[in-house]
């Protein structure tokens, strides 16, 4: 048994990391009392039966932290906000995809987005727990014809293919919603859930200018709900958790829609607003690529739906910074997901340098490997 009253146990094993979390909950948490008595539960716990369960209370705090410590993400500001749906109880594909309804349901919020966690029950030792197998709980399907030529989304394709495999019969369309793709365990078959109208709120993008930009068909959904990730806890890892904040602007406009491995879309507004492309020196794709942003931003605040400008949430991010700072902690920072895709020049979040990214940081989300 490690030496608690020392820090010398590896913090990168099971134990360690357990060991590390308690400490840093009740430090954060004052009122909860003396960590060792917690440690020595832990432990005792760890040693009868290889793992340990968090309390409802330090759940919450590792998921909350582990936004907090998310280097790509420029949103933490509100970390301390995020609503934590504990549904470690729910272990078959038909109830947890109940729950991620409801997860879209209460994120929606009508369209005031709240950010929200839904975490589904950890791996265990020699029992992996239940996976969702989409990136987001929402996502376009794509599909690819004969000639290479892309309809919907390129990043939905895995998953369009799989849905399609397991029975989904799809619309073969832009902006089909995908389903939700559910495996209880390695040897088990996937299954796929229709989700129902009332939890995906969509946006048809309009320009405020532009009269024929609704032309294009355009829409998104309101709900950026990631569901491929693990959320690490204490050495405890929760392979289904989905987790949203709302979306930025530029991740729609400058991404999703702009991208040429996405929809691609900046050659079609140009050509609508009578653009020279003759030559990267006229900058139509600059052009268009603010322009389509402009449509996103009109949309999502015309339909009352949630959205930041990427000045605004460069703004609150160094007010997150500089609250962090005061409570004498780091924020470690990817410069590359942190400087918005759109003039990021223009935003303060670009002058500065960052604490260095700590891959060993915890609690987080990590990457999930495959079965």
């Amino acid at each position: 048994m490690p030496d608690l009253a020392s820090d010398r146990t590896p913090v990168r094993s099971p134990i360690g990391e357990a060991v590390a979390f308690v400490r840093q909950f009740h430090q954060e948490h004052p009122a909860a009392g003396d960590p060792a008595v917690r440690i020595r539960e832990v432990l005792a716990e760890i040693e009868r039966t290889g793992t340990y369960r968090h309390t409802p209370a330090e759940l919450a705090f590792g998921a909350k932290v582990a936004w907090r410590n998310s280097a790509r993400c420029i949103g933490r500001l509100y970390w301390r906000s995020l609503v934590v749906r504990d549904r470690r109880e729910v272990t078959t594909a038909d109830g947890m995809a109940a729950e991620c309804f409801g997860h879209l349901r209460a994120a929606t919020n009508g369209g005031r987005i709240r950010p929200v966690i839904t975490v589904f029950a950890p791996d265990a030792p020699g029992l992996p727990a239940p996976r969702i197998r989409n990136a987001q709980l929402v996502r376009y399907a794509g599909y690819r014809d004969p000639d290479g030529h892309w309809t919907g989304d390129p990043a939905g394709a895995e998953l369009t293919t799989l849905a399609r495999d397991l029975g989904w019969k799809s619309g073969g369309e832009r902006f089909d919603v995908l389903p939700l793709v559910i495996q209880e365990r390695p040897t088990a078959d996937p299954r796929w859930y229709e989700l129902p109208d009332d939890v995906v709120l969509e946006v048809p993008l309009r320009h405020p200018e532009h009269g024929w930009f609704a032309e294009l068909g355009l829409r998104w959904y309101a709900v950026p709900a990631i569901s491929d990730m693990v959320l690490e806890i204490g050495g405890v890892r929760y392979p289904a958790a989905p987790f949203n904040g709302w979306y930025m602007g530029t991740e729609i406009g400058a991404r999703n829609l702009a991208d040429a491995d996405r929809y691609d879309m900046l050659g079609t507004v140009a050509a609508r607003l009578g653009l020279d492309t003759s030559s990267d020196r006229t900058l139509w794709r600059d052009r268009a690529l603010v322009e389509l942003n402009v449509a996103v931003l009109h949309s999502f605040h015309a339909y009352g739906v949630t959205m930041a400008d990427h000045h605004t949430e460069s703004e609150r991010f160094l007010r997150h910074i500089a609250q962090e700072q005061r409570q004498g902690r780091p924020t470690p920072a990817d410069w590359s997901w942190i400087v918005p895709p759109v003039s990021g020049g223009l935003t303060p979040v670009y002058h500065r340098y960052y604490d260095p990214v700590d891959p060993d940081l915890r609690p987080a989300f990590t990457s999930r490997e495959p079965w």
